[in-house]
């Protein structure tokens, strides 16, 4: 059986996301690597919203849904115990919050970095905003290490690349902000061997349409 082939995006949070799924279940793709500025037909003929991330397997079906990408991934092997039983209230509370980040937070953060980008008068009032969900997580990790318990779950990593393009618009800003916790948080995350394997550079696709493999070595 062949690989599942995973088109991405290295900056991408959604891409960065789904790499981190992948990762963390010990499953191995074939890595496309792309730009948005010359997306390849092969992935816009199997998924035409012509967004990443998008894993293609061998029988023609298709994810392109990031969540949808870890989750697969985890339920073929969870060796973190990142997965709360599908039926728990645990895991229908970490959906919510992960909901919440990609229907809220990614709303109030990209006001943000466009109000920071055109230099906006209302800059400060987008963050203000971003800070509703900002000052939430801040309250969890004063009670856990971790988004949901003491331990790495789903959560924390759906939710990482995010907080990490919130951390980057205003440098100077952010790292005057009174939420140690989740400055901690996101340190932890950096030091981690993994995320550096997230965020390794490979060729681009088009340029020369190799065979790229990414995820657990075998």
């Amino acid at each position: 059986m062949s690989l599942p082939i995973l088109y991405s995006l290295r900056q991408c949070p959604y891409a960065m996301r789904a790499r981190m799924g992948i990762l963390l279940a010990g499953q191995q793709v074939l890595l496309r690597n792309i730009v948005m500025t010359n997306i390849p037909n092969e992935m816009l003929i199997v998924s035409p919203k012509g967004t990443v991330p998008v894993l293609v397997f061998d029988d023609g079906s298709v994810i392109d849904e990031s969540i949808d990408v870890m989750i697969w991934a985890l339920n073929q092997s969870d060796p973190h115990d990142l997965l709360f039983e599908p039926e728990s209230t645990n895991f229908s509370e970490m959906m919510n919050l992960i909901r919440r980040n990609d229907n809220e937070f990614v709303y109030t953060l990209n006001k943000y970095k466009a109000a920071s980008r055109y230099h906006d008068t209302n800059k400060d009032s987008c963050r203000e905003q971003c800070e509703i969900f900002i000052s939430e997580l801040e309250q969890r990790l004063n009670k856990y290490e971790y988004l949901m318990k003491n331990t790495p779950s789903l959560a924390d990593y759906a939710i990482l690349p995010f907080i990490r393009q919130f951390s980057r618009v205003d440098r100077k800003w952010y790292n005057q902000l009174p939420y140690p916790n989740l400055q901690n948080w996101l340190e932890k995350h950096y030091k981690n061997p993994m995320f550096s394997k997230v965020m390794k550079k490979y060729p681009l696709w088009l340029e020369d349409k190799g065979l790229t493999t990414f995820g657990y070595d075998y």
